[in-house]
């Protein structure tokens, strides 16, 4: 009896080696397109209440209604994030054409604002040696010039690689068609084949919907909304390259307290400094009045107490996710910041007795099919 204990359990053991081999495989087989699986499976998650509509609208035709979904994130993504890529491109070879021709004077445009400060404000900068107009200039044409091969560079692997770009689109709405049409299906098989606990099961994946849910519109849609606020604004007052500017506000509003502020405060200081009062008052209000409450009005909006993550912890993990994975970091770095905590918070009221929160009945983000096999 005990030797078929033994073996039973020799067989259980080599049973989840070999399960977790085959799955480390399978990782490494799909790892040179993980960001199209990641960006599908995230994009589904975002628009399963598109796919939950259509479904409504046209019962019994799951094929039609997902293929409509995947029209309106193309329409609604992808083709705003083409051309907006293609903008910042030609703005950014302008400038960088001007500053090598001399169109662009940095000194002049330098000496020009230190010359319009009162005296007391020349006198605060030249104690941390600001005043240089020269050393300034050198520090940001070296800066740019660093900026500006490193998106020469990138531009080269992207002209190289653009067979690899279109295969990995493709490959993201492919699976994106058929994660929006079975994600649901999907989703329970995943949950199901997991070897946990219903309620450890039950939390953690509730707790990866919640947190890619709230980091996409509480983070990535807000500071497009801040990014394309301050776009329009620099448009509007005439000021050069807004689609560019309008892309950097949107990332620096990941900061906390300054966030897009870092861009347009400078910007209105100086045309208030050199005569454009009425542009720099106008900026000013705007981007105090406007770009800076975006955050405080939208965010509680759109997600509430969702991801119950400090802030401190979504910034250190969306910026140490931004420089490991670039533009995926935004996504990964807080859902392991959550997951992370989500698991130490379940082995503590394990160790302690205590119950595990009973994950939602019917989180927003599940699909028809998984509504309907609860229900059942």
């Amino acid at each position: 009896m005990s030797g078929d204990v033994k073996q039973g359990a020799l067989q259980d053991k080599t049973f989840v080696l070999l399960l977790v081999l085959v799955s480390l495989a399978f990782a490494w087989i799909l790892l040179p397109f993980y960001s199209a699986v990641l960006w599908a499976v995230i994009l589904a998650l975002v628009f399963a209440p598109v796919q939950r509509w259509f479904n409504g609208q046209l019962p019994g035709k799951r094929n039609t209604a997902a293929f409509l979904t995947l029209l309106c994130i193309v329409g609604i993504v992808l083709i705003p994030v083409a051309l907006t890529g293609a903008s910042i491109v030609s703005e950014a070879t302008t400038i960088y054409t001007n500053l090598e021709s001399g169109d662009l004077d940095l000194g002049a445009f330098l000496q020009r604002f230190l010359n319009a400060l009162p005296s007391w404000a020349t006198d605060f900068l030249a104690r941390f040696g600001v005043t240089d107009v020269a050393d300034i200039q050198s520090r940001i044409i070296s800066l740019l010039a660093e900026g500006s091969q490193f998106f020469a560079t990138q531009a080269v692997l992207v002209g190289q690689g653009t067979a690899n770009v279109l295969l990995s689109v493709s490959i993201m709405l492919y699976l994106l068609y058929f994660f929006l049409r079975d994600g649901g299906k999907l989703a329970q098989k995943i949950i199901q084949a997991v070897p946990l606990a219903d309620d450890y099961k039950g939390a953690l994946f509730q707790k990866i919907a919640v947190v890619v849910r709230a980091m996409v519109k509480g983070t990535i849609l807000v500071a497009i909304v801040q990014g394309l606020l301050g776009g329009l604004i620099f448009w509007a007052l005439g000021i050069h390259a807004p689609v560019l500017w309008g892309v950097v506000m949107a990332f620096l509003s990941l900061l906390p307290a300054v966030g897009a502020s870092i861009v347009w405060f400078p910007v209105a200081v100086y045309l208030i400094a050199t005569g454009d009062i009425g542009k720099g008052l106008v900026l000013m209000a705007f981007g105090a009045g406007v770009i800076g409450l975006v955050d405080n009005l939208m965010r509680p909006y759109l997600v509430g107490k969702d991801t119950a993550l400090p802030d401190y912890v979504v910034l250190i993990s969306t910026l140490g996710g931004i420089a490991l994975l670039g533009l995926n970091g935004l996504v990964v770095g807080p859902l392991i910041a959550a997951l992370f905590i989500a698991v130490w918070d379940i082995a503590a009221r394990a160790e302690a007795d205590e119950d595990i929160p009973e994950p939602d009945p019917a989180p927003r983000n599940d699909s028809t099919a998984a509504d309907k096999s609860k229900a059942s």
